[in-house]
């Protein structure tokens, strides 16, 4: 992937100077007040959690909505991060050309895109949907309109999960965006009203399709960003299919257990995340990432 020498994006927020917690809120290994240190868990559960996370299928279910973010005064403020720090000077790239190819896509929709802000963090911050914690790995919180990430998360991406690359990383921001854009169409909302009115069986249904959308989503930019800047080859676009079977259900219900329970997923089979993202990314049309009347 050819990023280098792009734009970089403002709308980035580093508190990773800050040390746990951010400066603010409760800091700490736990999510909304409930310790959930990554010894405590199923492997195979945290891993299900780690990409793609949505506050709508964990934050809400561990902590009963969470607490707020800390307010600025609670907390140190935070900066673009640092012109010799290549990993976020990759993240903010990525970033900005989202930034671009959804403004783009909802100019022409009639609509104006409101853009989110990238938190990058160590440990533990404060998020509007309740702590996030670095094992949770990236996540997007609609209370708030950021996308949380600890850089860390890519090297267990590489290293861990079988799926490196910088377009597999690149794929883990489009795919946080996604769920940004999820959020500003009210998807979102109308999925989280539905908890409590349906059973964790078919809200865990509701949650494989936010997250399947959220991945062809994120094939509908690669397929504009790579008609703006032609900086993907054949190999970059076999490391986000990858990443995709890497971090489905399936894939890491076996590794982690040696079974696959398919009543029990919130993200899709790997086979389902792969097609939907290639559907994304062969169509560029987001009028093709139903997933909610999608069989």
């Amino acid at each position: 992937m050819k990023w280098e020498g792009h734009e970089q994006s403002k709308n980035v927020e580093d508190r990773r100077g800050q040390g746990a917690g951010g400066g603010g809120g409760r800091g700490g290994r736990g999510i909304g007040g409930r310790g959930i240190g990554i010894g405590t868990v199923a492997v195979a559960l945290v891993a299900g959690w780690i990409f793609g996370i949505n506050p709508l299928t964990v934050l809400g279910l561990l902590s009963g909505g969470g607490g707020m973010e800390a307010p600025p005064s609670q907390r140190a403020p935070a900066g673009l991060p640092p012109p010799s720090d290549k990993a976020a000077i990759f993240v903010s790239t990525v970033l900005r050309d989202t930034e671009v190819v959804w403004g783009q896509v909802l100019k022409a929709s009639g609509s104006t895109y409101r853009e989110p802000v990238l938190v990058l963090f160590r440990g533990a911050t404060p998020t509007a949907c309740g702590t996030g914690d670095s094992a949770m790995g990236p996540f997007y919180c609609p209370g708030d309109s950021k996308v949380y990430l600890d850089l860390n998360f890519f090297d267990t991406l590489s290293q861990r999960m079988g799926a490196p690359g910088d377009f597999a990383q690149a794929y883990v921001v489009a795919h946080e965006v996604g769920h940004h854009l999820q959020n500003l169409m009210g998807i979102t909302g109308k999925v989280d009203a539905m908890r409590g009115k349906v059973s964790q069986q078919q809200m865990n249904a509701l949650s494989v399709r936010v997250e399947l959308q959220a991945d062809c989503l994120a094939g509908v930019w690669a397929h504009h960003s790579q008609k703006g800047k032609g900086w993907l080859d054949q190999s970059d676009i076999q490391e986000a299919m990858n990443a995709a079977a890497q971090i489905g259900d399936d894939t890491l219900q076996k590794a982690g257990t040696g079974r696959v329970v398919p009543e029990s997923f919130t993200h899709g089979s790997a086979q389902q995340r792969m097609t939907w993202l290639k559907r994304g990314l062969d169509s560029g049309n987001v009028n093709q990432c139903n997933t909610f009347d999608a069989k």
